[in-house]
């Protein structure tokens, strides 16, 4: 791990902690939810529950990913980059909830100092009763650089982009197993 994660436990760069396990989202910030419908029954939603918790969803979407544990603990910190050489990108946080309940998998995490933005985003997934399984994206964030600043609408497109892409990992993960 690198030294980001083995320092000292400095909170999360925002005041809304867990706001994404409740509705309504924060005002004052960029909202964002997104679902995916990722197939039917208790195989995909295993599955697929395995994959975000672990965060395989998110390396199979091309993401970076440092955790201090294999699979999501409230508390755990985790490094998400993107970008290579001096176009790198790490944003830096911290694993604000988890559900790990019968029709129910997935977690939250926060930004730390560091991160490009300042915000929470959430990565669920659901089993309804029929069967049918949902993956959501949900978040909250603003700029927190300069260059985070100077994107503007740019960033919240590319953060829809990105749950797209990653429910679209995710069907094919849950699917083919």
């Amino acid at each position: 791990m690198t030294r980001l994660l083995s320092a000292g436990r400095d909170t999360v760069n925002y005041p809304d902690r867990g706001a994404t396990a409740h509705r309504p989202l924060p005002a004052g910030y960029n909202h964002l939810h997104h679902r995916t419908r990722l197939g039917h029954g208790r195989a995909v939603f295993e599955t697929a529950g395995t994959a975000v918790t672990t965060f395989h969803a998110h390396r199979t979407s091309g993401m970076r990913v440092q955790a201090e544990d294999a699979a999501v603990r409230p508390g755990g910190r985790v490094i998400v980059g993107i970008g290579l050489g001096p176009l790198r990108i790490d944003a830096p946080c911290e694993v604000i909830w988890t559900a790990y309940e019968p029709s129910r998998i997935g977690f939250a995490y926060g930004t730390l100092a560091g991160h490009p933005e300042c915000g929470e985003e959430s990565f669920v997934v659901d089993m309804d009763p029929d069967g049918t399984v949902w993956f959501t994206v949900t978040a909250f964030s603003r700029p927190n650089t300069w260059y985070t600043h100077l994107a503007g609408p740019l960033i919240p497109f590319l953060q829809r982009s990105y749950a797209r892409l990653l429910g679209h990992h995710l069907r094919r993960l849950a699917v083919t197993g």
